[in-house]
Parts: C-alpha cells; structure tokens; sequence
C-alpha cells in the first residue's frame, strides 16, 4: 500500500507570523477559479494559518484588490 505525504503548511515552514491582505499574489493561490477560498485540506495550512489567510482575503476583498466573484 502506497501513502501520500500529508502537505505541510508553507507559512509553518518558512517561520511566517502575519499574512498581509495587500499582497495579492500570494492571496489569489489560495482562492478558486470560482473567488471561494480553498479549504485546510487543499491547501495544505495548519488550522492558525488557513484562519489568518480566510481574514487576510476577506480583508482584500472589502477593499477590492480581489473580487468577490468570477469574471
């Protein structure tokens, strides 16, 4: 039997403590095609990180550096 490697979390592994809501490229790898922010599991991020980037993107969005919906 094969077992996948479970994802580590890239902010636990580069000693990351705040994510900015103004960096938007980083934002937008953890948002779908369809504007919906990726769950822990797809993403790979510990439980304190993935609540720091669902803030950091909804921060964005408020002040429209990532749109609510699709194009």
């Amino acid at each position: 039997m094969e077992y996948i490697a479970k994802k580590k979390c890239k902010f636990c592994e580069e000693n990351i403590d705040y994510i900015d809501y103004k960096d938007v490229k980083s934002l937008q790898r953890f948002v779908s095609g369809y504007s919906k922010i990726n769950s822990r599991k797809r993403n790979g991020n510990c439980m304190k990180h993935q609540r720091m980037v669902s803030r950091a993107v909804k921060r964005a969005r408020i002040l429209a550096l990532i749109s609510f919906v699709p194009r």
